[in-house]
């Protein structure tokens, strides 16, 4: 028998199939230049900054105490997470840490200053004999360590929208307050202070 041979027509479609079968090869795609990955991480690490400025502007802030005033509660150079948002939901409450603006006027004026409430809008608080009274009620205060050693105050009714802050130090002069500039407008109260968050090893809810 002789042997057949695939004609020259047989040979082409032969050859297209295994041209057809063999794998496809993968686009080889540019690298990029380190000037355009330079860009892009510069984009990145932008878009990450103003995200943060929003949040720390509308959010939240982080604050570190400066002074004594709010010891034993919160020490020197601690860091606060406080909650800018709440108080649009909420009225501020008796006992809450919060942030405010300094209402006091001269050289030892500060830009904000971390206080406790400890009367709200139409109570009447005063102090006599070293004790926090609150419409004639003697207030308990776990977060002091001593009676108060300043002078007493003489009644005061709060207003609308008034709010009375204190420092937990209530040793003499450590703590410039309510007693001294007066009452404080909720618009003036920038936020709650809800924990400690530095050091790591005193984080603490508050």
């Amino acid at each position: 028998m002789e042997p057949v041979f695939p004609s020259r027509h047989e040979e082409d479609l032969i050859n297209n199939e295994q041209v057809n079968n063999s794998p496809a090869e993968k686009p080889v795609l540019p690298k990029k230049g380190w000037v355009t990955e330079l860009w892009d991480m510069l984009k990145t690490v932008t878009i990450a900054f103003a995200v943060m400025l929003l949040l720390n502007v509308f959010v939240f802030n982080l604050s570190m105490v400066k002074g004594q005033s709010m010891e034993p509660t919160l020490e020197e150079q601690e860091r606060l997470f406080v909650d800018k948002i709440v108080y649009r939901f909420t009225e501020p409450r008796a006992g809450e840490v919060v942030v405010l603006r300094d209402p006091s006027t001269g050289n030892d004026k500060k830009p904000f200053l971390v206080k406790r409430i400890v009367a709200v809008p139409g109570q009447t608080v005063e102090i006599r004999d070293h004790q926090l009274l609150v419409d004639g009620q003697s207030q308990s205060e776990p977060y002091t360590d001593t009676a108060i050693e300043d002078s007493d105050l003489a009644p005061v009714t709060l207003g609308k929208n008034e709010y009375f802050v204190m420092g937990d130090n209530r040793h003499a002069g450590r703590s410039k307050d309510s007693r001294y500039f007066g009452s404080v407008k909720k618009g003036s109260i920038v936020g709650r202070a809800e924990f400690v968050f530095w050091p790591i090893a005193k984080i603490r809810g508050l």
